[in-house]
């Protein structure tokens, strides 16, 4: 079975300060995550000075304050990533960031990147996806706000483009996700419909959503963390904190063992349990040499070390070879 891809989504959780950046690095990487993801923009590229704030980021920040305003103030120059780039190297974790323009994609490019996140909010944005898609790189692509139409447009730009290594992500973009609305079964919906690995962006409180969409099926997992939920800004009250992260990781791994190849067979953990919780056809009373065995003086007990009772009609109408005391296992 392949490894799932484990992504700890940092995002704009490190409020414009590059030592909470790194702090967040240490934290995916102690969890065990594959990659720690930020994103990449230039607010004026992105956003209109008209552009309102989400009703989710309306509740946990100023409310005075414009979405080109709150973005300006989370937005990381382009100098910033290639430092985090190399300390993800140095703490042994992939760094992605996610593109919300042209130019920032175009300089992700240029500092080497192992893959790309098209999120949400950018499927339908026909310039970026053709950009994205002339680089050749993997492409995870987020389908939260959309109908399935509109993932098989976007599908189609990048395939047209020639890149046919894309992974869909199940998401719900509200923060945090009612368990109502969460809809795991899409994720399967998305693989049958597209024939494409499938995976799910998390928004949900806790880690049993993303537990649960590994055992359907998902090959990549990305949920945002923070170091502490408490603290300003729009996505930390949906993120998970550096305990549960580790915990979910953790989690993962284990389904992702017990999940096994899908063959039935007997594992080497329980093969010496077989005798003892199976049983053996044994003496109901005492038997005599001579007498035939019938339903009243046989009778099935463990351990399972004799004649399988599986045998029992072979057993059935046999003569004693020999006296059997009662519980005494029975021989031909």
């Amino acid at each position: 079975m392949n490894k799932t891809l484990i992504i700890a989504e940092a995002g704009v959780n490190h409020n414009g300060e590059m030592d909470l950046a790194y702090s967040l690095i240490d934290v995916a990487a102690k969890a065990g995550a594959d990659y720690v993801k930020f994103q990449t923009w230039k607010s004026e590229n992105v956003i209109s000075k008209f552009a309102p704030k989400a009703e989710y980021q309306k509740e946990s920040t100023d409310a005075d304050e414009s979405l080109l305003e709150m973005e300006k103030k989370l937005e990381f120059p382009f100098e910033n990533f290639l430092p985090l780039k190399n300390y993800c190297h140095k703490k042994g974790i992939g760094f992605i960031s996610t593109p919300f323009d042209l130019e920032s994609a175009l300089f992700l490019f240029s500092i080497g990147v192992d893959l790309i996140k098209i999120p949400s909010g950018e499927i339908t944005n026909l310039p970026l996806l053709e950009v994205i898609a002339e680089h050749s790189r993997p492409v995870i692509l987020s389908t939260g706000m959309c109908e399935m139409q509109e993932i098989a447009a976007a599908i189609h730009i990048l395939q047209s483009k020639g890149n046919n290594k894309i992974t869909l992500l199940h998401c719900n973009t509200h923060y945090p996700t009612p368990m109502r609305d969460v809809n795991l079964r899409a994720m399967q919906t998305l693989k049958e419909r597209f024939e494409l690995p499938v995976g799910l962006s998390d928004h949900s409180l806790g880690i049993e959503v993303p537990i649960a969409a590994l055992a359907l099926g998902a090959v990549v997992i990305e949920k945002h963390f923070t170091l502490n939920r408490a603290m300003q800004g729009p996505d930390h009250k949906a993120s998970v904190e550096p305990d549960e992260l580790c915990n979910m990781v953790k989690s993962i791994r284990n389904i992702e063992l017990a999940l096994g190849s899908g063959e039935k067979h007997v594992t080497e953990s329980e093969r010496g349990n077989i005798a003892v919780a199976r049983k053996s056809i044994v003496a109901a009373k005492r038997i005599s040499k001579g007498q035939v065995f019938s339903q009243d003086n046989i009778t099935t007990k463990r351990p399972g070390t004799g004649i399988s009772p599986m045998k029992w009609y072979d057993v059935l109408g046999g003569v004693a070879k020999r006296d059997f005391q009662e519980d005494e296992m029975i021989d031909l």
